[in-house]
């Protein structure tokens, strides 16, 4: 799974990639644009329209040709989709393991464990309030997306000027965050890992 994302947002199979983007960008501009009922309608819509015509034209073949085929989907309605409890309970396990670990980082930043943690999220979630100001929340997915497809292939092309530039402004950033620590009575340095 981890292989297929990587190759998907590197663009190793370009066919695959575009079709993965150019649908997921189409879905994302129809929910900017129409209800979500609307667009699941229209989905659902369209493929029973697909799948209903392939039906008919497959009949309609048959009957021409007097052949004794089937039914066109006959093997897809044979695949035994259930989900066994095993793999149920494999896949709620694993998400508990995610789920605990979310909730023990909320009542420790919330519950300020560490004063420089809980206040980099409070200045975090002011930034995003100017943020949520001027987008919504399909724009942001719109611009993730694109961000997701279109950063990694460019890191990848010109990697060592990045990170050049990366290694300067973390220097700066380190900088300033000793210096106002340094004059921050009361803040404890947080050990270097």
């Amino acid at each position: 799974m981890r292989g297929t994302v990587h190759d998907l947002i590197f663009w190793r199979d370009v066919k695959k990639t575009g079709l993965v983007f150019g649908t997921t960008l189409i879905m994302l501009l129809s929910l900017a644009a129409f209800s979500v009922i609307s667009v699941a309608s229209y989905l659902i819509l369209a493929l029973l329209s697909v799948t209903i015509s392939f039906r008919v034209y497959k009949s309609v073949i048959q009957a021409v040709q007097k052949s004794e085929e089937g039914h066109p989907f006959k093997a897809y309605l044979d695949v035994d989709i259930a989900l066994s409890s095993e793999a149920f309970h494999n896949y709620v396990n694993a998400a508990m393991v995610h789920v605990n670990k979310a909730l023990k980082l909320v009542i420790r930043l919330f519950l300020v464990e560490d004063l420089v943690d809980s206040l980099k999220l409070a200045v975090f979630m002011w930034l995003m309030t100017y943020v949520g100001a001027v987008f919504n929340g399909i724009t942001l997915l719109i611009l993730a997306e694109l961000l997701v497809f279109s950063v990694p292939i460019v890191y990848e092309k010109y990697k060592t000027q990045i990170d050049h530039y990366v290694g300067i402004a973390r220097d700066q950033t380190k900088a300033v965050v000793a210096k106002i620590q340094a004059k921050l009575p009361g803040i404890a340095k947080k050990k270097a890992e």
